[in-house]
């Protein structure tokens, strides 16, 4: 019996650590395409217009879950959502391998989409909820950090696999499959940290709100985020495209390295959080980005690699930064019935910001072409960020002291 209790309680502390696993896992077959759309540009034949249609109804799904059903794990349990996230990411993964098309890629990035959407917010809450509460700040970066290391290595796995191995369209998704069948085995043993859950199939689409206690810290942490991924979103509509063909660099794992880095240097700006903390890290986030940015721009407008190797270095570094301060900001304020559904709120805030540049330069690319598009967009980003750190510096600052009459 005291063997039993023992390892259920080595399971309880090591399994937020099964469900950061799992979200990277899932976040990971998000980003599975991106460097594939050349290869299927030339075998299904379209434009680089349709790559932003393909990308919008990834963010269709995504968004639609989130407003949706974002809030739903709080009352049906954190399980059953996640594992209903794998179903889906495992489907993407068969749609991609049928190779039916424009319509089945179509199919694939959606089913992906509400994956993404399904995982964001839930996984964040569980493993915040799943940690011991010794452990509880380092779980609040080990779930940041495995939703953006999941995304950066999609890109990077994908881009290894097609480049070096054979069946580029096929393998990287037969890897993913597997990931997520062991995925779902480990999920599936965790244990549920909603109490009182009801059954899944009492499920239903709620209207998204914010309780009271989350709406003070919302606005900023909502700033942060939206500005940290629209960098991420102009970072890798751009650079995919402008190295092949700008810079003639076709090697799809050199362009997943390269957006790699990006996602790479966000978990280590996360590190600097706890040092900072999140009342100094948010708005300073904000304006690392403003570098990033600089250099993306220095980038496309002199057509040179080095910049843009390093923009996703301190940009990757100042959005690791505003994420992680306002999921801590958000998590924190949120009350526990209410936790799933603030922090889903806050990854539509993001995904609206990573999804604008992504579809807006994709559509302005077509008359201006893809460097003056990014240039455009560059410029945008930039002065949103700059606002936003300007604001949220502003709002951290302490209000003076009042004088008292006579002195």
């Amino acid at each position: 019996m005291t063997d039993r209790r023992a390892g259920r309680t080595a399971a309880g502390r090591s399994g937020y650590l099964g469900a950061a696993a799992a979200f990277a896992v899932c976040m990971a077959g998000t980003t599975l395409p991106t460097p594939l759309y050349g290869l299927y540009q030339q075998e299904i034949g379209f434009s680089e217009l349709m790559v932003t249609v393909v990308f919008a109804v990834y963010a269709f799904g995504v968004i639609g879950v989130l407003l949706l059903v974002g809030n739903v794990s709080d009352s049906v349990g954190r399980r059953p959502v996640l594992l209903c996230g794998l179903a889906l990411a495992a489907c993407s993964a068969v749609a991609f391998l049928a190779e039916g098309g424009l319509p089945l890629l179509c199919l694939g990035r959606l089913l992906s989409g509400l994956s993404a959407g399904l995982f964001t917010g839930t996984a964040t809450a569980y493993v915040l909820e799943l940690a011991p509460p010794a452990r509880r700040a380092r779980a609040g970066f080990v779930a940041t950090a495995a939703n953006m290391g999941g995304l950066g290595c999609g890109l990077l796995m994908s881009g290894l696999l097609s480049e070096y191995a054979p069946d580029p369209l096929v393998l990287p998704f037969v890897v993913h499959l597997v990931l997520v069948a062991a995925s779902f085995a480990v999920t599936w043993f965790l244990p549920e940290t909603v109490s009182g859950a009801r059954p899944l199939r009492t499920a239903r689409p709620q209207r998204p709100s914010l309780p009271a206690e989350v709406r003070g810290v919302f606005v900023p942490a909502g700033i942060a985020a939206f500005a940290g991924f629209a960098l991420l979103g102009l970072f890798t509509s751009v650079s995919p495209a402008f190295l092949a063909q700008s810079l003639g660099i076709h090697n799809r794992a050199v362009v997943g390295l390269i957006v790699f880095a990006a996602f790479f240097a966000s978990t280590l700006g996360q590190l600097l959080v706890p040092r900072l903390g999140t009342a100094r890290a948010i708005p300073l986030g904000c304006l690392v980005l403003i570098a990033g940015l600089a250099l993306l721009a220095a980038s496309l407008a002199w057509t040179t690699l080095p910049p843009l190797v390093l923009s996703a270095l301190v940009g990757g570094a100042g959005q690791g930064m505003g994420l992680r301060g306002a999921v801590g900001e958000v998590a924190a304020a949120a009350p526990a019935e209410h936790r799933g559904g603030a922090l889903s709120m806050l990854f539509v805030v993001a995904y609206f910001g990573i999804s604008i540049p992504v579809i807006g330069v994709g559509l302005l690319s077509e008359a201006l072409g893809l460097a003056d598009a990014g240039l455009v967009f560059t410029a945008c980003m930039a002065v949103l960020a700059a606002a936003s750190g300007t604001y949220l510096l502003h709002r951290a600052a302490p209000a003076p002291e009042p004088t008292r009459p006579g002195a």
